[in-house]
């Protein structure tokens, strides 16, 4: 009996151990943010010097995309793994059943001993709600940006959710502070949550920006940006979309030209002082998101987490910003599917960029293997921690599966094949169907649809079949 004790005991100082020396993990999503829109991505214009600071320090990743771009789809696959046809979430759609988010990576990691919280836009609908996958759990959602904050707008107002309010005190938010955006608050909220974690127990803590998605219920301040970065960027005239030659939407096949992506773009982008008001509010709200950044690197640093925590940056979906002749996302084009990716881990000294794909699905498999958690078989994508370490990876992809499902009238379906080379679109409902062809090798900007191009027929009926074998893959029908 006292042997079977003594090695009890020995289990939990053994298991205590382990998860003491697990890193923590912040992982930062920023909502309709497009890779070229940070300065470590080479934007001429964007501040984002806490964020290039990490890209500096880390790993940034230039060929790193969605699988679907939309909000909810692409958080459902960041949550769950899985691709949109496999989680089968998006706007309109059932909740996310509970046999997924019990895979899911904050599950996972609760499970195996780790503090899980959650700030700010969650932006999914689950049949296991949020607060049973996270120890703390804190939405913020914009409709306005700026909120009041009393300790009863804390309570009722923003619905905000607390599991152990003895730990977490609302009342930091002094009335002093009426009138904040939420992009602030989520720092407010992060950085007490940061303050209040136990250096032997480690974290997992998602701070999800609502910016810099635009308030679509407010057709004057589309993107209004916090009091601190309101100045930015008053002395200079923002360049015009670089694709925004009108022969490039007059080319553009019907369906795509009645589309959200229009109709949106006249709500933003269709004048030149309207894009220039509008364009220098998102780089501001872009400034904003990157201060708050920064600020919890401070907090890191300042209760010596900083040394043991790891860092994840990224976007749920591109974002065309007047390209095209487009708002929005939703289609197979370079602007709607690249996103940012930044993982900063403090153990490694080589800052290095990465060419290889990487996937939004590719995030919460990442996030388990740093928390030294087994990956679910079920999972589709792929830990990119190898990747960062500088490992040599053999058959890394070379091309992957999108799509995009969402039931709207103005919104036209697709699923398709993006390969290091060739893109491939095929927006199935259309009658007849309509295929995108893309090389991307003399056509860099998709200028050329070369679906019906004699040259590229064999290349056509390849790119078919790879998405043919992905739908089988994931059970499409």
């Amino acid at each position: 009996m006292k042997k079977i004790s003594f090695l009890f005991l020995a289990s939990i100082f053994i298991g205590n151990l382990s998860m003491a020396q697990a890193p923590n993990i912040l992982f930062v999503l920023i909502d309709d943010i497009r890779n070229t829109s940070l300065g470590s991505y080479g934007h001429p214009i964007i501040q984002t010097p806490n964020i290039d600071s990490l890209a500096d320090k880390g790993t940034r990743f230039t060929n790193a995309f969605v699988t679907t771009s939309i909000c909810a789809a692409s958080r459902a696959s960041i949550l769950t793994g899985l691709y949109e046809s496999s989680h089968n979430f998006t706007f309109g759609k059932p909740p996310i059943v509970k046999k997924q988010t019990d895979q899911s990576f904050p599950k996972l990691l609760q499970n195996k001993g780790y503090t899980t919280g959650y700030i700010g836009k969650w932006g999914m609908k689950t049949v296991s709600p949020p607060q049973n996958l996270y120890d703390y759990y804190y939405p913020l959602h914009r409709n306005p940006y700026f909120k009041v904050q009393s300790v009863a707008a804390h309570n009722h107002e923003t619905g905000i959710c607390v599991n152990h309010a003895k730990d977490y005190d609302p009342t930091f938010i002094k009335p002093a502070d009426s009138l904040r955006h939420i992009t602030e608050l989520c720092g407010d909220f992060a950085i007490q949550f940061i303050e209040n974690q136990p250096t032997n127990i480690p974290f997992c803590l998602q701070v999800s920006f609502n910016a810099v998605h635009a308030e679509d219920s407010d057709k004057a301040e589309h993107f209004p940006p916090p009091k601190s970065v309101a100045a930015m960027y008053s002395d200079v005239t923002i360049p015009e979309p670089r694709l925004n030659n009108p022969a490039i939407y007059e080319n553009m096949p019907d369906f795509l030209k009645t589309s959200l992506n229009r109709k949106r773009y006249f709500w933003r982008w269709d004048t030149p002082e309207k894009y220039q008001k509008n364009i220098t509010d998102y780089y501001r709200m872009i400034s904003g998101v990157d201060k708050v950044i920064g600020r919890l690197v401070a907090a890191l640093k300042k209760n010596g987490l900083d040394k043991n925590t790891i860092i994840i940056i990224t976007g749920d979906n591109g974002y065309y910003m007047g390209d095209r002749g487009f708002a929005g996302k939703w289609s197979h084009f370079e602007e709607s599917l690249r996103v940012p990716l930044i993982i900063y881990d403090p153990t490694i000294k080589k800052q290095q960029s990465q060419e290889k794909i990487a996937l939004n699905i590719d995030i919460p498999a990442t996030i388990l293997d740093y928390g030294q958690v087994s990956i679910p078989k079920s999972y589709q994508g792929t830990s990119l921690k190898p990747l960062v370490e500088n490992r040599k990876v053999d058959n890394w992809r070379t091309s992957f599966f999108a799509e995009h499902r969402m039931n709207h009238k103005s919104l036209p379906k697709w699923e398709g094949v993006r390969h290091e080379r060739y893109v491939y679109a095929n927006y199935y409902e259309q009658q007849p169907t309509y295929e995108f062809l893309h090389d991307l090798e003399v056509d860099k900007d998709q200028l050329m649809n070369l679906a019906t191009d004699k040259k590229y027929q064999k290349i056509l009926r390849k790119m078919r079949k790879k998405c043919r074998k992905k739908e089988k893959e994931y059970g499409i029908k």
